[in-house]
C-alpha cells in the first residue's frame, strides 16, 4: 500500500456536536485503479476531486456498485468494524453482476482498516453516532461506446455521521412503481438502483410519506423492500420478513437482526409478505408494527402505512415492546462494545503508526 498523509488535515473544522449526514470527509481516501486487466496499488491519500472527464463509462453506462458500512468507537476510543466480510462479498457479488472487475480481500479489508486506522480521530462517540464507510467501484474509461469498460476505480470514502431518522416515519405501499424486476439488477447495490427510485419517492412525499414500501413488479401483490432498506413485519408475536432474491438486496443488517431474533427465540418467517395479509391483520388489530433496516438507519420504526387512499396508523410501542427498539439496541450494543458479542461480528481495527510513503 502507498500511504500519502495529508499536510493539511481538515479535524479542526470537525465539530462532533453538530453532524450532518453524509456532507463532511475525513481527511484521506483509498483509492485504487485497474487497467490492463489487472488492478494495480492500493494508495491511502488525501481525500479530494480526481481528474474525470464527462465522457467516463461509468457516468454514461452505469457500471457502477457500492457498499455501505459503519465503523464505531467505544467509550475507550477503541475502534470497531462490523462484519466487513459480508460487504466484502457483496460488493465483488454487484461488480460480477455488473460486468466489472472483482476486488481482493485485502484490498477492500486492508483499505479499511488502513483507512479507518489513519482518521480515526474523525469517528464521533455517542448514542447514534459512527463513521459512515462508502466503498465502490466503478468504469473510469474515457469512451461513449456501450461495452464493458477497460478501466476502473475502487476507492473508499468515509464521513462522520448520526442517525439518519430520529423519528417513526410514514410510508406508502406502490401500487405502480417497483424497485427491481426479475432478470434485474436488485440484488446488487448498483448506483442505478438509488437513481430510480427517486421520482416514485419524490411523488410519495407530495402526499406526506417519508418512504415508500416497494412492491413486486409482476403483481404488487407482495412487499420487496423500503425505501433503501429491508423491510420487517410483526403480526401478533411473530416476524415476517421477504425472502432475499434477484429482486431482494442481501442486506447485512437484515441478516443480523434475523440472527439476533432467533437467538432471542422470537418466531421469525422468511417467506413472502403479501400486502392483502398485512392489511387484514391491520383490520384485526394484529399488526404490531413494520419497520425497515439498513447500514444507514439501523432501524426505521413506520408509524403509518399508506395504502391507495387508505392511510393504517400503527401502534405506538415503548422500547420493551417493541421488537423493533429492541432488536435495534442489542445490535448497537454489539456494534457499540457495549454488550458481548457471541456472533463473532465486531472486528477491532488495531492501532499502527503509518508512515507516509
Amino acid at each position: 500500500m502507498i500511504i500519502q498523509k495529508t499536510s493539511n488535515s481538515r479535524i479542526g473544522e470537525f465539530d462532533p456536536e453538530n453532524i450532518g449526514f453524509g456532507t463532511a470527509f475525513i481527511d484521506h481516501m483509498i483509492v485504487c485503479e485497474y487497467e490492463n486487466g489487472k488492478w494495480g496499488e492500493v494508495r491511502l491519500m488525501p481525500y479530494g476531486p480526481l481528474p474525470f472527464t464527462p465522457a467516463m463509462m461509468g457516468v454514461n453506462y452505469g457500471q457502477a456498485c457500492f457498499e455501505g458500512m459503519k465503523a464505531y468507537k467505544d467509550k475507550d476510543g477503541e475502534v470497531y468494524l462490523f462484519r466487513p466480510e459480508k460487504n466484502f462479498e457483496r460488493i465483488n457479488k454487484s461488480a460480477k453482476r455488473l460486468a466489472m472487475p472483482e476486488i481482493t480481500e485485502e484490498m477492500f479489508i486492508g483499505g479499511l482498516k488502513a483507512l479507518v486506522d489513519m482518521d480515526r480521530n474523525w469517528i464521533p462517540y455517542g448514542e447514534g453516532k459512527s463513521l459512515y464507510i462508502r466503498p465502490l467501484i466503478f468504469a473510469t474509461e474515457e469512451a461513449l461506446k456501450a461495452r464493458i469498460a477497460n478501466k476502473y476505480m475502487f476507492a473508499i470514502v468515509a464521513t462522520p455521521v448520526q442517525s439518519y431518522y430520529t423519528e417513526p416515519v410514514s410510508v406508502k405501499i406502490s401500487d405502480f412503481y417497483s424497485r427491481a424486476a426479475s432478470g434485474g439488477v436488485g440484488s446488487a447495490k448498483a448506483a442505478g438502483n438509488y437513481a430510480a427510485s427517486f421520482y416514485p419517492t419524490k411523488l410519495a412525499a407530495e402526499e406526506g410519506y417519508e418512504q415508500i414500501i416497494w412492491t413486486d413488479d409482476a403483481t404488487h401483490k407482495y412487499f420487496e423492500e423500503s425505501g433503501t432498506m429491508n423491510v420487517f413485519v410483526r403480526i401478533n408475536d411473530t416476524i415476517y420478513t421477504p425472502p432475499t432474491s434477484e429482486k431482494i438486496l442481501d442486506g447485512v443488517t437484515r441478516d443480523s437482526f434475523l440472527q439476533l431474533a432467533k437467538h432471542r427465540g422470537i418466531d421469525v418467517k422468511v417467506e413472502p409478505v403479501e400486502v392483502a395479509k398485512v392489511l387484514e391483520a391491520h383490520s384485526k388489530e394484529e399488526l404490531i408494527e413494520v419497520w425497515g433496516v439498513g447500514t444507514a438507519v439501523v432501524t426505521s420504526v413506520f408509524k403509518a402505512i399508506g395504502y391507495k387512499d387508505q392511510k393504517l396508523t400503527l401502534p405506538e410501542l415503548s422500547e420493551e415492546e417493541s421488537f423493533a427498539l429492541t432488536l435495534k439496541k442489542a445490535l448497537v450494543d454489539i456494534q457499540t462494545n457495549k454488550a458481548e458479542d457471541p456472533f463473532g461480528w465486531r472486528v477491532k481495527v488495531e492501532k499502527h503508526i503509518l508512515e507516509t510513503a
